[in-house]
């Protein structure tokens, strides 16, 4: 049964600008609004210094974040990576404390609110105010992440601007005599601080639990989380500098609307009315972000049986409705019953927890030596910087007190409690950490390696991976009768044998060992034998046609049964033993081709070696053109290929002139009736059709190829 069927994906509407937004967002709140003056009632000037420090266990997190959230982007973000590598027991702590320190960080920025409301109407409780925009941002979110996405954006670019102006004109207004005394408060207290101010930074990296409705996630999830990064320290580092250089330390230290207290001196009344209006901005911003990725955690897990089902009900809109409103009933719980330092303090402990478990999985994943982990990025300085990012939060965590480290130690306790208890009867998996047990001689855990083969086929391929030119050289066999499926082996192994250095039966016989022990893929009518061969400069293809089908013999890798089965083709692919990553997206994408329903009739209705390699490329990547009168392509008609005016990327891969098969080079003059294949970048075929093709726009390929016919 294909996964698309049995579960429900989210949609993808969050683009780069969306991406940064939460991002930033969800960082420029309370931490730069609310907490300095709490900070700099525990470490005085120094403060400043422990927002940098806050950072530093921050930077391994952001970097493993990435990573696994572009090789699994998936909901539930941090929760997800912990459950597949750890395993579902640190899956369910995972989860848990993400989702509380998520929520917590919400609640915060809500109270946040309600003091710089209270600077103008101080006679409005805090409380009331925060819980009613609590509901409206729940409402938002209940339409929907793109909704969502777009009001970041709106608040996000508000925010910047009038922090911009803050920090230019606070800087000129600095007393550097406030700078007296900077280290006084000691090591211990600062190191206590920035554990509490760790809080500010967590937001960063929490728009990976909503990678699954990223678009183009291994691109944006990157240049999103580092662009808000860079923002963030940027603001924190200059902001808090000029809060300690405008304002005494002793109206500073314990002020819960610091940035407006230094901007009435900037700038007057209406300063301190611009920037209270800037921090209504981000803490609706923080909330809202917040409580869009909070509420990803529970339906993450209740997909993976972790949670009742009920977590895992989408709304007509596409969204996951329970859980939001069960997020939003904790945040009005915690408004209720916490004060503003115990949030900071317990959210900051979680969260330095979970990101040390984040850095702890990116180790595994890499040990693991999963072929289908295939990240589009990789963190730098590897393990290195894991290993900071395991040991740095635990120095933090045991500098913030003894209550954070109990709480801390509570939710895992829970979270083993409630697994123990709930979800262990319901689950049957096991995380990436067992196929590293596997190389000491332990056990693995196979489901890991097929969800991740699955997340492969929906990424589809990079940019640079050359599957349109590996079709286009590939070889051709087409064989009329029915036939055995290690008779085409051998025809298939003795072509190979001239490229691969391996004799023609050493390849056959690696063939039929994996077909035999479930390694060769058996779908949709379609075997796809493959291998990866050292020594091999480049992936090279053979495409079989059986008119009267292949009679393969192979063993399911689903039911652990051997069964017996009639192909109309096979695919053999092989690849340089390098680069298993590339090997795996051109197998998923050839399984995402021969999935869909026209393939076969368009695979078996082909005429011609040309026609079956077009039936293999997808529509979006390549196109064909038949040269004629009374149409656009009629300006072909007399001119070199190279005179020909098409858009960079593209390329001519083959020029079919009635039976004959012409190799086109750039002097090959184009005739009327000859049949053109192109192959390209999705963007540059677009560009193709709409010069050679218009209004053809959304019609199948093969549909205009058969009236042209």
């Amino acid at each position: 049964m294909k996964q698309g069927k049995t579960q429900r994906r989210l949609k993808k509407e969050l683009g780069l600008l969306d991406v940064y937004a939460i991002a930033t967002g969800t960082t420029l709140s309370a931490g730069f609004f609310l907490l300095p003056g709490i900070a700099a009632g525990q470490a005085g000037p120094a403060m400043i210094v422990s927002y940098l420090i806050a950072a530093i266990p921050l930077i391994p997190a952001m970097f493993s974040v990435v990573e696994l959230g572009t090789a699994m982007p998936r909901a539930g973000g941090v929760y997800y990576f912990l459950d597949r590598t750890l395993g579902p027991v640190t899956g369910m702590i995972g989860g848990l404390g993400t989702w509380l320190a998520l929520v917590l960080k919400v609640a915060f920025a809500l109270v946040g609110m309600g003091a710089y409301i209270g600077l103008f109407f101080p006679e409005i409780p805090i409380a009331p105010v925060a819980i009613g925009v609590a509901v409206l941002l729940a409402v938002i979110n209940i339409y929907g992440a793109g909704k969502s996405g777009r009001l970041q954006v709106v608040l996000v670019v508000v925010l910047l601007s009038i922090l911009i102006l803050f920090i230019g004109d606070g800087s000129m207004h600095i007393n550097p005599a406030h700078f007296e005394g900077f280290f006084d408060a000691g090591s211990s207290a600062i190191l206590s601080t920035a554990g509490l101010v760790y809080i500010s930074y967590v937001g960063v990296t929490k728009v990976a639990s909503l990678s699954e409705e990223v678009k183009n996630p291994e691109r944006n999830l990157p240049r999103g989380v580092f662009l808000a990064l860079g923002s963030a320290l940027i603001v924190y580092a200059l902001g808090t500098a000029v809060m300690v250089g405008v304002v005494p330390m002793s109206e500073l230290a314990g002020d819960l609307t610091p940035v407006a207290t230094a901007a009435d001196r900037i700038f007057g009344r209406t300063g301190s009315i611009l920037v209270t209006l800037a921090a209504l901005v981000a803490f609706i911003s923080v909330s809202n972000a917040g409580m869009l990725s909070a509420s990803r955690y529970p339906l993450a897990m209740a997909r993976d049986h972790l949670l009742p089902r009920f977590f895992y009900r989408l709304s007509r809109k596409g969204t996951p409705i329970i859980a939001i409103v069960s997020t939003f009933g904790v945040i009005v719980a915690i408004l209720v019953f916490l004060d503003p330092a115990g949030i900071a303090k317990l959210a900051s402990s979680f969260q330095l927890l979970m990101f040390a478990l984040v850095s702890l999985a990116v180790v595994v994943m890499r040990e693991s030596r999963i072929d289908s982990y295939d990240p589009g990025y990789l963190s730098p300085w590897y393990p290195w910087m894991q290993i900071i990012g395991i040991f740095s939060p635990i120095v933090l965590i045991a500098n913030m007190g003894a209550l954070s480290i109990l709480f801390t130690v509570g939710l895992i306790l829970v979270g083993i409690g409630w697994y123990a208890f709930y979800a262990k009867g319901k689950i049957a998996r096991t995380g990436a950490i067992y196929h590293v047990f596997e190389r000491l001689g332990q056990q693995r855990h196979q489901g890991l390696d097929s969800e991740l083969r699955g997340i492969l086929k929906e990424k589809g391929l990079r940019e640079k991976d050359p599957f349109d030119e590996i079709v286009a050289r590939s070889m051709v066999i087409d064989i009329k009768d029915s036939i055995e499926f290690s008779a085409v082996v051998d025809r298939a192994s003795g072509w190979l044998s001239q490229i691969v250095p391996h004799t023609a039966s050493e390849i056959a016989r690696q063939f039929m060992e994996g077909t035999r022990i479930g390694a060769t893929p058996v779908t949709h009518g379609v075997a796809l034998p493959h291998l990866r061969v050292d020594g091999l400069l480049e992936a090279e293809m053979i495409l079989v046609r059986a008119r009267k089908g292949i009679h393969i013999a192979f063993n399911n890798p689903l039911t652990g049964h051997d069964e017996e089965e009639t192909v109309a083709a096979s695919f053999f692919l092989v690849s340089p033993e390098h680069d298993p990553g590339q090997h795996l997206r051109i197998l998923a994408q050839i399984a995402g081709r021969v999935d869909d329903d026209n393939f076969i009739p368009t695979w078996e209705a082909a005429e011609t070696e040309q026609e079956l390699k077009e039936a293999l490329l997808h529509d979006e990547r390549s196109i064909a053109l038949v040269v004629r009168h009374g149409d656009a392509t009629t300006t072909m008609i007399g001119h070199s290929l190279r005179d020909l005016a098409f858009p960079e990327g593209c390329l001519v891969t083959w020029l079919r002139r009635g039976e004959e098969l012409v190799v086109p080079r750039g002097s090959t003059v184009v005739e009327e009736g000859d049949r053109l294949t192109i192959i390209g970048d999705p963007t540059s075929i677009r560009n193709v059709r709409a010069q050679y093709l218009p209004g053809t726009a959304g019609k199948s390929r093969w549909s205009r190829l058969s009236r042209s016919r």
